[in-house]
């Protein structure tokens, strides 16, 4: 099970409702903010205190409230599904709108008083939530209904947004009665009923169309770079090229003689230069003479570090995971295996690089953004600007990727754009950071160092299991550290190694966690990252030494994990596992679960004589519950998948005397279309409520990859990237 999820649901059953032009619905909701806040909409409708999920206007419009960002994932679709589903509309008049940041309201329930999105957790948290929002609605119409038509509730039908009472041939659209519902009593909780997956109309169908789609296809879909006010400055921020660094001194001399330069401000963070356009912003940026003060700065390079983290794993870390007594048994195997792994940091590189709009009044402060961390951003702006976090507003975008970056507990650069507005207060300000601002501004996926010893008995079975993990806590200082980090151990960095699936009667597993002046955040799958790459590739190494197939050397280890066999038995069978390849190819196959969502994949490649090799075709196999959009699944599981083949062949952030080497895409090279394989996917068909999948797809592609280089050169690989040559 994947640390996010260890954190109990609450109990969670406040309902209200309001009345007005419309009927809207807020559940799970404490009445008083329930009642306060107004949320925008997009009807033209006039709708007297919106609030929460669901809403009908007298237009016919249902509009459902999204509290989770929409950064390609499909949220603005897999949730208005279950809306949709339960209240048997028709899904041309549901209309999407982002929910401002409103803990209260729109909590992550897996996170407690965090409005939020990552860990996978979106549909997750929301699949009982949306779908009671919608059933309620749906009960409230056909109550209205039965009123106003004076015949039995329980005769009447809604299909495709129109309700009907066929005995009398009464039928009014949703619109119709919207009004009328609103002055209908909320039903509790134990009155309403959801559907049983058998009359499903939308849920697990193909033919719904995400709600994305055509803004993003037409131009019109708004980001934060959309943002814009006559009296708006764009502003641009000199960092020190090490992280740590201060400055020292600063002439803004030639940056103010920059024509078009308004304003150069001193920051915590920097140096900020104010224009009404970019490029005037970035020639002034460029005029700065700065001298930065390293005296607390890293000063390091990759290799120091790696020489660091191979000390510290010469002694035992702190212990996340004990089966049996590896001290004892290891030595006594038969055929033993040592293998270190090394993972480099790894920059997230959205398509659209960090940004922020920020409006600062007196006594408000308006923020346009695309959130993973509504409520944190919003309680980290407060404190910048002094106000309170009520007084923070703010209006939720798409987000153009993610990939875990604009999830910062800290909210580097949102409260950045917050300093730049408290300086110019009264002005708006719209904060851009180049994509060399980005690559080189840290928030990387930690730089980790694996050991695993491990030994087979004269049976070929795994019996001793030893794994080290030295590397940098993500979690530590967040507001998620009283939950994820217990007796010195982050549940995220050992995720994937603490959780082994594998039958092994002598297992260890512990950790080393450094600290450093680089910032370090999640990065898409987190742990699985590299410790999908290490179990994976050593299970293959040791079926290898045993002489036994990797498919069913590891069927064998997962009897007591039926889900992890059910996909790798689907990816297997799928792909063709056993049959011959051509000379120069090869298959791999890997299996992980991540965020209880599990997933398998078979890769084949082409070694070329010059030690050159691409990925030809991956079959992956998914169990993430029941499928919701097996569309979006499809596309997630791809999208996963490609952002991990990309980090599995070429990325990597290293340093030298203290700088980071990489700035853009020609040295920070990412996935290109012709390097994109084949890929099949398989959504195993399953009862059990749904899981999350913008993440699992990405860890398992390596190792599959690693493990059929093996097949094809007999060569083991222990460092990403991978290279053969």
């Amino acid at each position: 099970m994947n640390t996010i999820f260890n954190l109990s649901r609450r109990t969670f059953l406040k309902t209200g409702a309001s009345v007005g032009a419309g009927l809207t619905l807020g559940l799970y909701l404490p009445k008083t903010l329930a009642e306060s806040e107004k949320i925008p909409v997009t009807t033209t409708e006039i709708v007297l205190e919106p609030n929460a999920f669901v809403r009908i206007g007298t237009d016919n419009t249902v509009t459902v409230t999204v509290k989770h960002v929409e950064m390609g994932q499909g949220t603005y679709t897999g949730l208005p599904t279950l809306v949709a589903e339960e209240l048997d509309a028709d899904w041309a008049q549901i209309k999407v709108v982002g929910a401002p940041a409103d803990a209260g309201r729109y909590n992550n329930l897996f996170w407690g008083p965090v409005q939020g999105t990552g860990g996978s957790t979106a549909m997750a948290n929301s699949f009982e939530q949306m779908r009671v929002a919608g059933a309620t609605a749906r009960k409230m119409l056909i109550t209205a209904a039965a009123q106003a038509w004076k015949v039995p509730a329980e005769e009447i039908v809604i299909k495709a947004g129109v309700v009907s009472h066929p005995a009398s041939k009464h039928q009014a659209s949703f619109g119709e009665l919207a009004e009328l519902a609103s002055h209908v009593a909320v039903p509790e909780h134990g009155e309403i009923k959801l559907k049983e997956p058998k009359d499903f109309v939308y849920i697990g169908k193909m033919a719904i169309k995400r709600k994305d789609t055509k803004a993003k296809t037409n131009g019109t879909a708004i980001y934060t770079q959309d943002i814009n006010f006559p009296d708006l400055l764009t502003a641009v921020v000199a960092h020190s090229p090490r992280f740590g660094g201060k400055v020292k001194s600063v002439d803004m001399s030639k940056a103010k003689a920059v024509k078009g330069v308004v304003n150069v401000v001193e920051i915590p963070t920097g140096v900020a230069v104010l224009a009404k356009d970019f490029w005037t912003a970035k020639k002034g940026r460029d005029a700065l003479v700065i001298e930065w003060d390293n005296s607390q700065a890293f000063m390091g390079s990759s290799a120091d570090i790696l020489a660091d983290y191979k000390k510290q794993a010469e002694s035992m870390g702190k212990v996340a995971r004990r089966e049996g007594d590896v001290e004892t048994n290891l030595p006594k195997t038969t055929k033993k295996r040592h293998a270190e792994y090394v993972f480099p940091f790894l920059a997230h590189a959205t398509m659209e690089p960090m940004n922020c709009v920020v409006k600062l009044s007196k006594d408000s402060c308006e923020v346009w953004n695309g959130e993973q961390f509504q409520t944190i951003d919003q309680a980290n702006i407060a404190q910048v600007v002094g106000l309170k976090p009520e007084q923070v507003k703010i209006n939720m975008l798409y987000a153009g990727g993610s990939f875990g970056r604009r999830a910062n507990p800290k909210s580097d650069y949102v409260k950045e754009a917050a300093s730049i507005a408290k300086a110019v207060e009264g002005t708006p300000i719209k904060l851009v950071w180049t994509r060399e601002d980005d690559m080189q501004g840290g928030q990387y996926r930690p730089f980790y160092y694996h050991t695993i010893d491990a030994g087979l008995d004269e049976k070929g079975n795994v019996t001793a299991w030893h794994h080290r993990i030295v590397g940098q806590s993500i979690i530590a200082g967040s507001p998620f550290e009283g939950f994820l980090i217990k007796e010195g151990i982050d549940a995220t960095s050992v995720e994937g190694a603490s959780t082994l699936p594998y039958q092994i009667p002598n297992l260890l597993v512990d950790l080393h966690t450094t600290s450093s002046q680089i910032p370090i955040q999640w990065w898409r799958s987190v742990g699985s990252t590299h410790t999908a790459f290490s179990t994976e590739t050593m299970l293959d190494e040791l079926a290898h030494d045993a002489g036994k197939d990797p498919v069913e050397f590891r069927l064998a280890l997962l009897k007591e994990h039926p889900r992890h066999a059910g996909v790798l038995k689907l990816a297997a069978e799928k792909a063709g596992w056993g049959t011959p390849l051509a000379k120069g190819k090869g298959r791999g196959v890997a299996v992980h679960e991540s965020f209880n969502t599990y997933v398998a994949q078979v890769a084949e490649v082409t070694v070329k004589e010059d030690g050159t090799f691409s990925v030809d075709r991956v079959v992956c196999a998914v169990d993430c519950g029941i499928a919701i959009n097996p569309d979006v699944i499809r596309a997630q599981m791809e999208g996963g998948l490609g952002y991990g083949l990309s980090a599995t062949l070429a990325e990597s952030i290293t340093f030298k005397d203290g700088l980071v080497e990489q700035s853009n895409f020609h040295n920070y090279p990412v996935l290109r279309i012709n390097q994109m394989p084949s890929i099949e996917v398989y959504i195993v068909e399953s009862t059990e409520k749904p899981t999350g999948v913008g993440e699992p797809a990405t860890p398992v592609i390596a190792p599959a990859v690693a493990n059929a280089l093996f097949a094809v050169t007999g060569k083991r690989l222990y460092e990403l990237p991978l290279k053969l040559a």
